[in-house]
């Protein structure tokens, strides 16, 4: 039930407990104390709304920062990130494999806030080597929902 459960409530953590029963097959008490262990070991680490920001009159800029650092000898890339993910203006740290040992995603209302960010304070820590900034131009997938609409040919058709 628990591999289900994950994969459904990733899909639409709205969905309500009862319909959660109905399509496991398990009395709602069930869920309910699933979904509470889930949280307390960690499993489930929060709810989030999905916004598609193009849509509203609220500017944002969302940057993927391939970082190359110095790993610290017994802490690995460990410390270096944790440094990273405190600041408040990161929304995401990855360990990736490639050319750059860590992906940094940042959101923020411009290019220069975003450029500062890199230059001011990723830059200058001691472990980071380079870093090489990527624009999210556009979305079209995110978490498994498509943001764009498809595309429709409104031309009208000439017949003979």
């Amino acid at each position: 039930m628990r591999e289900e459960l994950l994969a459904i409530i990733e899909k639409n953590s709205r969905i309500d407990t009862k319909d959660l029963a109905v399509l496991l097959g398990v009395q709602e008490i069930d869920i309910i104390n699933e979904l509470a262990k889930l949280q307390d070991d960690g499993v489930i680490c929060g709810f989030h709304t999905l916004i598609n920001w193009e849509k509203t009159d609220i500017e944002k800029v969302t940057a993927l920062i391939e970082v190359r650092v110095t790993p610290q000898r017994g802490q690995g890339f460990d410390s270096i990130a944790e440094r990273i993910y405190k600041y408040p203006e990161v929304r995401a740290v990855y360990l990736i494999s490639g050319g750059f040992d860590l992906l940094v995603i940042l959101e923020e209302k411009s290019l220069k806030e975003i450029a500062n960010f890199v230059s001011d304070k990723l830059s200058t820590l001691d472990s980071v080597l380079s870093t090489a900034t990527h624009f999210i131009l556009k979305k079209y997938k995110d978490h498994g929902i498509m943001f764009s609409e498809k595309y429709e040919d409104k031309r009208e058709a000439i017949t003979p």
